[in-house]
């Protein structure tokens, strides 16, 4: 399976657009494969700190992955004039993909880090049904300190899992991969957000029919008002801020 990357003019990022059955496949070959890769995703929270944090750009210009984890950042790949790949009627974020981890050959070795002790331990043993023939070992991310950090990375040094689901929230989650990497041992690193509590049912997901119409935002600002009204009111004029210079920067 052939991985591309295409651009998205308006956002000034790339991405990779996959459904599940491409990221099946794509986790797949690097499983067989047993290096070292990143998986991350686009939503317009992280197409800010791309462009205002060189070390979130960074860990996202190397990453092998850029999944395409939001409405508007699908939306805008669509209607790019560059969009070359599967019909995607619908965002890939990790809740989407992660129940089909059962269709990967070879997967016995799963690392879960992040969300409180009930979530993990829940989202454990979800995943332990999910993919039966695997080991499924879970790590809480609550109180996330440095000293935390350094056992985790020991952890998983004595696990070696081929699969990490790192559930920190952005943009932690991406800063830890991006310091500790080189200090990991081989596996798939993939930044799944809040995904760890939505597998675990502890925190509702939003309607099928929401996403399609781009208000997910709507669903998340109600269940979670303050986490969310930054992101659906301040940050979008920080992102467009943060377009127009780089716009004037490139016309200059």
């Amino acid at each position: 399976m052939i991985l591309t990357r295409q651009h998205i003019p308006v956002l000034g990022v790339d991405a990779t657009p996959l459904t599940v059955s491409g990221m099946t496949a794509m986790l797949n070959r690097f499983v067989a494969d047993g290096g070292t890769r990143t998986v991350v995703g686009h939503n317009l929270h992280s197409v800010t700190l791309f462009h205002s944090d060189p070390e979130f750009r960074a860990l996202y210009e190397d990453s092998d992955v850029v999944l395409l984890d939001g409405a508007p950042v699908l939306w805008l790949w669509g209607r790019s004039g560059e969009a070359d790949g599967p019909v995607m009627d619908y965002r890939l974020g990790s809740t989407d993909w992660i129940p089909a981890l059962g269709n990967v050959d070879g997967l016995e070795r799963i690392a879960v880090i992040g969300a409180g002790a009930e979530a993990n331990a829940r989202a454990v043993a979800r995943l332990a049904g999910i993919v039966p023939n695997a080991k499924v070992s879970g790590m809480p991310g609550e109180g996330w300190n440095s000293a935390l950090e350094s056992e985790a990375v020991a952890w998983l040094q004595e696990l070696r899992p081929q699969l990490v689901l790192l559930g920190l929230g952005m943009p932690l989650q991406e800063m830890v991969l991006r310091r500790r990497l080189p200090a990991l041992p081989p596996a798939v690193y993939c930044a799944v957000g809040g995904a760890i509590e939505q597998i675990a049912g502890i925190q509702k997901l939003a309607p099928r029919w929401l996403g399609r119409l781009g208000l997910e935002w709507a669903w998340r600002l109600m269940l979670h008002p303050r986490r969310v009204a930054y992101r659906v009111f301040g940050e979008p004029w920080v992102l467009l801020a943060l377009l127009v210079r780089r716009r004037l920067r490139s016309n200059r």
